[in-house]
């Protein structure tokens, strides 16, 4: 940190400062990341298109299209191995501008606090990552029942664009909700909040589960909404649970000290 810090304060000029060239190297990781999904292009396309069509059989067959997707102009092609190739790079450079995050806000964080974001920021990875797999896992049922929808006089023609930020949309979103018990965890770590606090209010959290599934799923079918909403209460509840083990430790260690053993 720069000379000007003490005792984990900064002016608020250094302060920007330290914000812009966290954002500078998170920036850069991400363009440098983009460079594998840009490498990589075509196998994750593949892969992202496996639910709608398999692009790997069609293009050993011959076949000059797969299912309803298509890509619209001439620069189309182009704008989407772009879209691809930063979006990977996001994703798969997460725990470093995670890390950089975290170094723009240790400053103003104990030693011990300093140790709980980290192990945030490991936990994090892999919670995200199930989210995002499970994401992944239900997009055929997803798309089979938004295609459902479509007349049968009429044929339903997808542009791989809107089709991608869809994916993208499910992944995340199931991605980022799975880092709940992650973000209770860590605040309880850091004495913000209770294990008693997270768990009294159980009704309102199933409810503001239920109204998050329900508002933010791209499909909206009750299947959909169950298979996102049932981990996320599970993962509630576990959150919970953790916390009060965390507190009685706490608690017990407070006990402890005060009897000056």
């Amino acid at each position: 940190m720069t000379s000007a810090t003490t005792g984990g304060r900064m002016p608020l000029l250094d302060h920007l400062r330290e914000f812009r060239r966290r954002i500078l190297r998170s920036s850069i990781i991400i363009l440098i990341a983009s460079g594998v999904g840009w490498y990589f292009y075509n196998p994750i396309i593949n892969t992202l298109a496996k639910p709608v069509c398999d692009l790997g059989a069609a293009r050993s067959s011959g076949s000059t299209h797969c299912g309803s997707l298509f890509i619209n102009g001439v620069l189309g092609p182009l704008n989407l191995q772009i879209k691809v190739a930063l979006l990977t790079g996001v994703i798969i450079s997460a725990p470093l501008w995670l890390f950089q995050l975290w170094s723009f806000i240790a400053p103003g964080l104990h030693r011990k606090e300093k140790r709980n974001s980290i192990l945030f920021l490991v936990a994090a990875t892999p919670f995200f990552a199930g989210g995002a797999a499970l994401g992944y896992s239900i997009l055929p049922i997803a798309i089979k029942v938004l295609f459902g929808f479509t007349p049968n006089s009429l044929n339903n023609l997808v542009k791989f664009d809107d089709y991608l930020d869809f994916v993208l949309r499910v992944i995340l979103l199931f991605g980022l909700a799975f880092e709940l018990p992650i973000f209770l965890v860590s605040l309880n770590l850091i004495g913000l909040i209770s294990g008693r606090a997270i768990l009294n209010p159980w009704r309102l959290w199933i409810f503001g589960i239920a109204l998050f599934t329900a508002s933010f799923t791209p499909t909206g079918d009750p299947l959909t909404m169950a298979l996102l909403a049932c981990p996320l209460i599970g993962l509630y509840f576990l959150a919970g649970g953790i916390a009060l083990l965390v507190d009685r430790r706490r608690a017990k260690r407070a006990n402890i000290s005060d009897s000056g053993l």
